[in-house]
């Protein structure tokens, strides 16, 4: 005897089958979660204060202060 199965329950388990496959190439796709993001935007942040911190001062510029 076949087996008696809900076709709106199966077709709803394929569309969220495929939902899922469709998620996982975009996480591939775009890559770095919103925590990541951040991380990198602050690592970028702190590299270009410390870049600017070691610039030194031109002796033929007035001073703005």
């Amino acid at each position: 005897m076949a087996e008696i199965i809900n076709l709106r329950q199966a077709r709803k388990a394929r569309e969220r089958a495929e939902a899922e496959r469709e998620a996982e190439k975009n996480r591939a796709k775009f890559g770095l979660t919103k925590a990541e993001k951040k991380k990198r935007e602050a690592n970028d942040k702190l590299f270009v204060a410390r870049h600017e911190g070691h610039r030194l001062k031109r002796t033929d510029e007035p001073d703005a202060g």
